[in-house]
């Protein structure tokens, strides 16, 4: 699978550690702004919105200060669906259920070892095909075409 890590200033520290990480799940990272440390959060969850949109990553990591900014930014773009999650059930209970394509971590809330964990959970995971989920999979779809115009 390939991931990438976006982050905004406050979250660059936790993010750069985050990256060994993506390897170490057996996941390619696929960097999206190498060489960038976005001051304002709402331009690094459009790169990475942007990247999941376009397939050039199939799941995204955005960190800053609480994980709260990036997650509401990048939920503003059709086919995302960015959660906060600083435990690890909710990180793969994301995936499996939400079919949840962009976790986002607050680096002022949450310790690097914490994180790494939930950050391999997340990649690990795997969307459920249990008819229930995807029934509700497809009514938040349906939300989506309905409201994003």
């Amino acid at each position: 699978m390939k991931v990438s890590i976006v982050c905004d200033h406050a979250g660059a520290g936790l993010a750069n550690i985050l990256k060994n990480e993506v390897t170490k799940n057996g996941c390619e990272l696929v960097p999206l702004a190498p060489d960038i440390v976005f001051d304002d959060y709402p331009d690094a969850a459009e790169v990475m919105a942007q990247a999941v949109i376009s397939g050039n990553t199939g799941r995204g990591i955005l960190v800053c200060g609480s994980g709260v900014g990036v997650a509401v930014a990048a939920n503003k773009f059709p086919g995302i669906r960015a959660a906060v999650c600083h435990d690890c059930y909710s990180a793969h209970q994301g995936v499996e259920h939400d079919r949840m394509n962009i976790l986002c971590l607050g680096a002022r809330i949450i310790g690097e070892e914490p994180a790494k964990e939930i950050a391999g959970i997340f990649f690990r995971a795997q969307p459920s095909v249990e008819e229930r989920h995807i029934r509700r999979s497809e009514k938040i779809d349906s939300i989506e075409k309905k409201y994003f115009k």
